[in-house]
């Protein structure tokens, strides 16, 4: 058994490993690169696609899932397996996806550039859902020569991590792997011990500060600046870290640690997922479990709203405050959120909250640390607005819980991270006598 990346290695986006045994090949993930690698989006793949023979999914962010039509464009012709989740959520990414894709492509027809061909379109998407088959976790099922098992990786709801075993060999494939203790979602599992490890290493540099802390920072935040009737800014992925933050802002409502204010989710693709979540209440935690018990919705503050149209979006740059905008992206590199901040920024009384990993060079960076003045839309804004960041809410584990996953773990392929992140995640493992390593993209590794 060996595998190979064509996808993620010493990067954090576009997963997509290969699995190959006695002729039989498997797909772990087929994502899509993005930032500064978007462009490696219409390369080929590095195997042909004609020859898999199964694709398995572990969870439905686009960096796990965007290639997918372009498999089927390229030939694949066999099924892809993903828990029940990521179905309901992958149409929503995708078609999101498209939507941007034939954005930007009228874009450039409009100023007279050439616009190169979308690299899979709605009939791609179509055929694709046909295709998707459903898996349980926890099940032990045969694929090939091949015996998998997925365990909750405790990332997005029904987020997976695979155990592969074949003729007494056996490989274990992180997917991307959850923080824990926090409320909305269940740990992750610990996986047996298993001959070979590919795991992440997204925050394989640092570890996350208590989480306890990170909630009590945000409701300090949030008491003043909307104490003194500002605006709070989040730039958020529509995807889990929305609906984490609202829920959040509901448990500090009710506790009395912050006022309830107008909410405004602006995002139509978050507002979408926020309307599957119900139907996905058993791959929640028990807590969150226990209030869609009650009858209550765990992601809904008391003033919530979600805008649809362009003109509700832009409207809100119009209200006075205090409030609360959510808006994608999260690593503001496009999307709603930019033309809140061209107006919110100048205010002294306003404050942008980060919540995730911001590129580098991007805005979201110069924000962090302390720009007077940013570039948007061709135009000069200053910033008076205050930033703070909250590193506590990201939705991977931090190097501290990578190296509590892997502990007893003797050989590790390191992937799904920076360069820099990964050696110094496998320096210390090193320390701790495992044998750890960086995966190259195209270079097979023996299990």
């Amino acid at each position: 058994m060996q595998i190979t990346a064509f996808g993620a290695a010493q990067t954090v986006t576009g997963s997509c490993h290969l699995v190959e045994h006695k002729g039989f090949r498997l797909l772990l993930d087929c994502g899509a690169y993005q930032g500064a690698d978007e462009e490696r989006n219409t390369d080929t793949f590095g195997f042909d696609p004609r020859t898999v023979d199964a694709v398995l999914i572990t969870h439905a962010h686009l960096d796990h899932i965007g290639r997918l039509p372009r498999l089927l464009r390229r030939g694949y012709s066999g099924r892809v397996y993903v828990t029940e989740p990521t179905r309901l959520i992958l149409p929503v990414i995708l078609q999101d996806a498209l939507k941007l894709m034939l954005e930007e492509r009228e874009r450039l027809l409009r100023k007279g550039r050439p616009a190169p061909p979308l690299p899979w379109d709605e009939p791609d998407l179509v055929e694709l859902y046909d295709r998707l088959e459903e898996v349980v976790l926890y099940q032990t099922r045969d694929l090939g020569p091949f015996r998998y098992r997925l365990r909750n990786a405790g990332h997005l709801p029904g987020s997976v991590f695979v155990q592969l075993e074949a003729e007494g060999r056996s490989l274990i494939f992180s997917g991307d792997l959850g923080h824990r203790r926090k409320d909305v979602l269940p740990d992750p599992d610990y996986p047996t011990q298993a001959d070979l490890v590919v795991c992440e290493g997204t925050y394989g540099d640092r570890a996350h500060r208590p989480f306890a802390a990170t909630v009590e920072e945000l409701a300090r935040i949030l008491r003043e600046v909307l104490g003194q009737g500002g605006k709070v800014f989040i730039p958020s992925f529509a995807l889990e870290r929305t609906q984490e933050v609202l829920f959040y802002i509901r448990e500090l409502e009710l506790r009395g640690a912050i006022p309830s204010v107008p909410v405004f989710v602006d995002s139509p693709m978050a507002s979408k997922i926020s309307e599957i979540y119900p139907k996905l209440r058993d791959f929640f935690s028990p807590e969150v479990q226990h209030i869609y018990a009650q009858g209550l919705d765990p992601f809904r503050p008391q003033q919530l709203e979600y805008t649809q149209s362009v003109e509700a979006s832009k409207a809100l740059n119009f209200r006075e405050g205090p409030l609360i905008v959510i808006a994608g992206n999260g690593m503001l590199s496009g999307g709603r959120i930019l033309h809140h901040l061209r107006l919110g920024l100048p205010d002294s009384k306003n404050a942008v909250i980060i919540l995730g990993y911001q590129p580098r060079g991007g805005l979201g960076e110069l924000l962090i640390h302390g720009a007077d003045r940013v570039r948007l839309f061709g135009e000069t804004v200053s910033v008076r607005a205050r930033t703070h960041t909250l590193g506590g809410f990201s939705g991977h584990a931090g190097r501290d819980e990578l190296l509590d996953w892997l502990d007893g773990q003797p050989r590790v392929a390191l992937v799904h991270g920076e360069k820099d992140k990964l050696e110094s995640l496998g320096g210390a493992l090193h320390e701790r006598g495992q044998q750890a390593f960086l995966a190259h993209w195209g270079q097979a590794i023996e299990v």
